[in-house]
């Protein structure tokens, strides 16, 4: 990418930036399988952690999205508890259906209050450094996430929690990524319009396929060498879309 000809205000030409968060803000502090395993353990179970983590990566990409239109958040957050209760049962037996922890509800409430602590996560580099750039330059923060009602939680365990203006997901919004309605939704949350704001994420078709459709200026997260060179990069317009 080449240095643009004539730089321009962060903040004129931008109004918000949205970020995913597990892959781009946030990341586990160790393979899933491992915590699986772990836990498996203390309940019975002897398993690999690569089998595990490989059941589980088929189990969620298969799983539907915890949308619940309508839902008080209390409610949402119990249907959400009873989805990854399913998909914990499911990984389990993905992995090896001729073993199962003792006690599969018990495993399962480890591994849901594990997931729940800033402790089992960790923040990319240079996540808070872009956040406070964005911010110092009169920009709206937020995330936009698939992820569940412990996410808050997560990001306040990490530190990150009040260098952003807000949290959305799909309990809040109706809809989960790639719909362009969570990403609509979020925006309108935030006050501005589609074309006022930026989303990074990491997942070609959750997170900027679905950005872009619905008017948003989408960034790969991959293509950089850390998020701290996010703010420098927005100073930049929009490349033009080649000649058809």
């Amino acid at each position: 990418m080449g240095e643009c000809v004539a730089r321009r205000s962060l903040s004129s030409e931008r109004r918000a930036v949205l970020f995913d968060a597990t892959g781009t803000l946030i990341e586990l502090a160790e393979p899933v399988g491992e915590t699986y395993a772990r836990t498996a353990l203390r309940h019975g179970v002897v398993i690999s952690a690569w089998r595990i983590g490989d059941a589980f990566t088929r189990v969620w990409r298969s799983a539907p999205p915890m949308v619940y239109p309508g839902q008080s958040p209390e409610a949402a957050a119990a249907r959400e508890r009873g989805a990854w209760r399913e998909i914990v049962r499911q990984t389990f037996l993905a992995a090896d259906s001729a073993v199962r922890p003792d006690d599969i509800d018990a495993c399962f409430e480890e591994l849901f209050a594990d997931f729940a602590h800033g402790a089992a996560w960790r923040v990319r580099d240079g996540a808070p450094d872009a956040l406070r750039a964005l911010r110092d330059a009169g920009l709206a923060v937020a995330v936009v996430s698939n992820f569940d009602r412990r996410l808050p939680g997560i990001l306040a365990d990490l530190a990150l929690a009040p260098l952003l203006d807000l949290v959305w997901l799909p309990s809040d919004a109706g809809a989960a990524k790639p719909d362009p309605a969570i990403f609509a939704s979020a925006v309108g949350a935030l006050g501005v319009t589609p074309a006022q704001a930026v989303f990074v994420g990491d997942d070609a078709q959750r997170d900027l396929a679905g950005a872009r459709a619905a008017g948003l200026r989408a960034v790969d997260v991959t293509s950089l060498a850390t998020l701290a060179a996010l703010p420098a990069l927005l100073e930049c317009p929009p490349p033009k879309e080649p000649p058809r």
